[in-house]
């Protein structure tokens, strides 16, 4: 790995890059080159409101390279997206953080869900982290209306507010279902009205149109080889290896059981979120499908507080309040502490400090972010077919590196810390 990185092509990408921004282009292009052939990956960062990164490589399907204009299904890096919609609605007064869900959805008052507010949910304080006990196969997830109904009727796992366990396919029914129930629109229309069109995106959809298909990065299958005899049988067959979320996840002392609850509903074996009618689901939590660019432009707004080119998407009352840390503790769910906000979590690097700094990763290491110290914002996409819950080194990397290169032009010096 270390040797592929070393040796890579520092150049094995299409796009623009500002020349203080060089190193990171570099380092993207030494992550991806040795795995070009797997897949392919996209980067933008706008720093100071300008565009200063926007990077493609690779291959989009088996026959298609990426380009500038490719969607790729990015896992629960949507969630910040999400969680962005949620903030304009509250910033035009259709919602409010701390009013009961019921308030907006009465049928979400059953078994004992009565005390959830918004910022529960938000900030993974609902106990309503079960997904694999409360329906009997993935594929009704497949169902918006059906799963809003079952979000309705389930039981949280434990007391509104006396605990954390982030919400990985939950949060979406839940926050989607309050969000539609308030507003009475559709949440594609939502996003349109209030993020799509404001900020001129080029592609964010939870549930994509027939009509958009084309555009999206499919995941590559891996080449079979010949050398490697199938084994007789799960005797002979050698261990599958811990994921590094694994690891850290018996590292922690979790309940690996509340991990499972919380990630994998029965029969996943049988279902692609990749799959045409996986991608057209409307799955909020997991299946949001964008350009890098418009992943980086929404957190281009948030590092610029809420605004946009004269426009004001979220008061600064709000802003506020949705980037302020609801606790530090680990939760039940996640390996290491998150520093939840509302709908954002702390950002992952390898050393850079950004205390004032959210976003949200995905399960395939995708992930975006803003740092309003550093008027920066940043978004990694890619169709790998990698999977953890923490992000992997290639998001960490970058992320590192970003944060750099912006250090350099405003205080002169890159650092590592």
């Amino acid at each position: 790995m270390i040797k592929e990185f070393l040796l890579a092509n520092t150049q094995n990408y299409h796009g623009t890059v500002d020349e203080r921004f060089l190193d990171l282009a570099t380092q993207f292009s030494r992550f991806q080159d040795a795995r070009s052939h797997q897949g392919g990956a996209a980067l933008v960062v706008y720093f100071q409101g300008q565009k200063v990164v926007d990077i493609f490589t690779g291959k989009k399907s088996q026959d298609e390279a990426w380009q500038v204009d490719t969607l790729a299904m990015c896992y629960s890096t949507g969630k910040g997206i999400l969680a962005t919609l949620a903030h304009i609605l509250v910033s035009e007064g259709f919602l409010d953080y701390d009013e009961p869900i019921v308030k907006y959805w009465p049928e979400f008052a059953q078994n004992g869900k009565e005390k959830i507010t918004l910022r529960h949910v938000l900030s993974h304080q609902s106990g309503l982290f079960d997904i694999r006990n409360v329906i009997d196969t993935a594929a009704e997830m497949l169902d918006w209306s059906h799963m809003l109904d079952v979000m309705a009727t389930t039981t949280p796992r434990f007391a509104t507010g006396q605990g954390f366990a982030y919400q990985p396919l939950t949060y979406g029914w839940i926050l989607g279902g309050v969000i539609e129930k308030a507003t009475k629109q559709s949440l594609s229309w939502l996003m349109q009205r209030y993020l799509v069109q404001p900020l001129k995106l080029n592609g964010a959809y939870f549930g994509i149109p027939a009509s958009e298909l084309g555009r999206v990065a499919r995941l590559l299958e891996k080449p079979k080889t010949a050398s490697q005899p199938k084994p007789q049988n799960k005797k002979n067959s050698q261990p599958r290896k811990a994921s590094l979320s694994e690891r850290l996840l018996e590292f922690s002392g979790q309940n690996p059981q509340d991990f499972q609850d919380a990630m994998i509903p029965k029969g996943m074996r049988h279902f692609s979120f990749y799959s045409d009618e996986g991608l057209q689901a409307v799955i909020p939590a997991a299946n949001g499908v964008f350009t890098a660019d418009s992943l980086a432009k929404v957190y281009a707004m948030l590092a610029n507080q809420g605004q946009w080119q004269g426009q004001q998407l979220i008061r600064p009352e709000v802003f506020k309040q949705l980037s302020m840390i609801q606790s530090k503790a680990r939760d039940r769910v996640m390996p290491i502490p998150m520093h939840w906000r509302l709908g954002y979590h702390r950002i992952l690097t390898m050393g850079k400090r950004t205390p004032h700094g959210f976003g949200h990763v995905g399960f395939n290491g995708s992930g975006a972010w803003c740092d309003s110290d550093r008027e920066l914002s940043f978004a990694y996409t890619h169709n790998f077919n990698v999977t953890s819950a923490t992000g992997d080194y290639r998001l960490w990397g970058l992320s590192q590196e970003a944060l750099r290169c912006a250090d350099q032009v405003l205080k002169g010096r890159k650092g590592w810390f």
